[in-house]
């Protein structure tokens, strides 16, 4: 993948969030003696899981904020990681709860997620908070840090969003349905597509802002963009490389070679929209410990 001059650098956008973060940390600290806790709650073994949990906990301590992690095994009852979550819910040291999905089929995620108070719900999938995303004139105490993430890169690179046709391509939970309303409340007018949306090409050629979280290698090519458009690709996909050590290597959502000429903004991935992740959970929980 080749330099281009309109790529929006994630990396470095989350590196100067993230030292925004450490530097209100501190302060919080010298003026209040209030250290940010951020809890994460792992159960079981799965190995991507662990890593993703790993860089959360090394994140939090490389901004200067408390680490408190749990793993717990597989075979933990629902109610052990229910206890678990209200246990840290009750706790002042913390100030963000995170539990890291999937969890094992035998537990519930809105079981668990229910317990999580919605001033530690840093990662934002507390159905309040959700819920609250949708209603014009209210504000979620957080939003999910992914969604969060794109939008963040729209107002660091200074894209206008409110009057702009934004197209959001996928629907999930986690990122499609909560970044629309995020963009909706911006003044953006939006418009969902998904596996059901005839002539999807036609409708994503109608964005001045594309939102790719899909789930589908190099699935937006350059005939679904219209030239000028700003493109935020959320994907995540491995791909085989036979030219890489590893014969894989990573894509987003969006064929990038083919889209990138066309686009006035557009991410990379790896180093776009991932990044931003991490920088906004802990943003987050630096806000949670402010607002005591």
């Amino acid at each position: 993948m080749t330099q281009k001059t309109n790529l929006i650098d994630g990396t470095a956008i989350a590196a100067a969030t993230r030292a925004e973060t450490a530097q209100r940390v501190a302060a919080l600290k010298a003026s209040k003696g209030i250290t940010p806790g951020l809890a994460t709650v792992l159960v079981g073994d799965d190995p991507a899981s662990a890593v993703y949990v790993g860089a959360k906990r090394k994140a939090c301590e490389e901004v200067g904020m408390n680490s408190i992690g749990y793993t717990l095994p597989a075979t933990a009852s629902e109610a052990e990681v229910v206890a678990l979550v209200r246990e840290l819910a009750g706790r002042k040291d913390v100030h963000g709860i995170l539990t890291q999905f999937p969890l094992p089929k035998h537990i519930r995620e809105d079981a668990v997620l229910a317990e999580i108070p919605i001033g530690k719900d840093v990662d934002g999938f507390n159905p309040i908070n959700m819920g609250l995303l949708g209603l014009k004139g209210k504000r979620a105490p957080f939003a999910p840090c992914t969604p969060q993430g794109c939008v963040e890169l729209l107002v660091r690179t200074g894209v206008q969003i409110a009057g702009k046709r934004a197209v959001v391509l996928g629907r999930s939970a986690i990122v499609g349905l909560p970044v629309g309303l995020m963009l909706l409340a911006r003044d953006a007018t939006v418009t969902y597509c998904h596996s059901k949306t005839p002539n999807l090409a036609a409708v994503t050629r109608e964005a001045d802002i594309l939102i790719a979280a899909i789930g589908k290698a190099r699935f937006v090519t350059a005939d679904m963009v219209k030239p000028g458009a700003v493109v935020i690709d959320v994907g995540i996909n491995r791909i085989s490389d036979p030219t890489r050590k590893s014969g894989s290597r990573l894509v987003g959502d969006v064929d990038f070679d083919a889209v990138a000429p066309l686009a006035s903004a557009i991410t990379p991935v790896p180093g776009g929209v991932g990044p931003m992740t991490i920088a906004m959970l802990l943003r987050n929980t630096l806000e949670a410990a402010e607002r005591l």
